[in-house]
């Protein structure tokens, strides 16, 4: 399971750096625009020159409009501005195939620039207070669409978490449906150490997080500390050893 960080500044991303050998991805965003908000160009290019160059670098490009040829634009933009995995949010797409024609123009726009790019459509646990599209329909929008990730998050951020809007079972029938799609799949929505253990024993590819490694854990006022990161990896490899122990001994 891989770990992705999201520093909001090029501050916070410095401080990712410190922390640079228990993360995998350093993920830009803008927590005062939602929940997967979009951070300025010169913010993205910044947070590149700042983390280690061996860190796949990804950026969201919002909470997104029904508005393919919008997104489109933003999405290449963030591929311009250094990013290698490009995170769209779903936010106002009602159907699948809203979805897929969201996704099918961000899959060419950053494809065309950058082949090698890591496109990712993302969607929401808590689908059913904003309206957007079901979360286990994502998994068939990024297949159908040409994405190489399925990714949920939560959508409101009021304490709730991920397990509090889809218990573990029905994460777990979306991280089978993107396997079986060839996909990966991601997880995020307030995440804490807690949670690991499930999400290590569904076979989440990549795990999602911020507040859980902010000072106080507050995703907005708090600051991410590299102590936390390091302390949340710990909890990641331990979740693994004991997992693959277990898988051993039933084998």
């Amino acid at each position: 399971m891989l770990l992705l960080i999201s520093p909001d500044s090029v501050e916070e991303a410095l401080d990712c750096a410190k922390a640079a050998e228990h993360l995998d991805i350093v993920d830009v965003k803008r927590p005062d625009e939602g929940s997967l908000g979009a951070n300025f160009p010169w913010v993205i290019r910044a947070i590149r020159d700042a983390v280690p160059a061996d860190k796949p670098l990804s950026a969201t490009v919002g909470d997104v409009p029904f508005k393919p040829g919008t997104v489109a634009q933003a999405a290449l933009g963030a591929a311009v501005s250094g990013a290698t995995y490009i995170k769209v949010g779903l936010y106002g797409c009602t159907t699948p195939d809203q979805g897929v024609e969201v996704m099918r123009g961000v899959v060419r726009a950053v494809k065309d620039y950058r082949p090698d790019a890591f496109v990712v459509a993302s969607g929401y646990a808590d689908a059913h207070r904003i309206g957007c599209v079901n979360p286990l329909a994502l998994p068939d929008i990024a297949l159908r669409s040409g994405s190489d990730a399925a990714m949920l998050d939560t959508a409101v951020k009021d304490g709730t978490r991920l397990f509090d809007h889809l218990p573990p079972d029905i994460c777990e029938e979306f991280v089978r449906r993107a396997h079986e799609a060839d996909l990966l799949a991601a997880l995020a929505g307030s995440v804490q150490a807690r949670d690991l253990g499930e999400l290590t024993r569904i076979g989440t590819d990549i795990v999602g997080v911020r507040g859980a490694v902010c000072e106080g854990g507050d995703r907005t006022t708090g600051r991410i500390q590299p102590h936390l990161v390091a302390a949340f990896r710990a909890e990641m490899d331990r979740h693994a050893q004991e997992h693959a122990a277990a898988v051993t001994a039933a084998g």
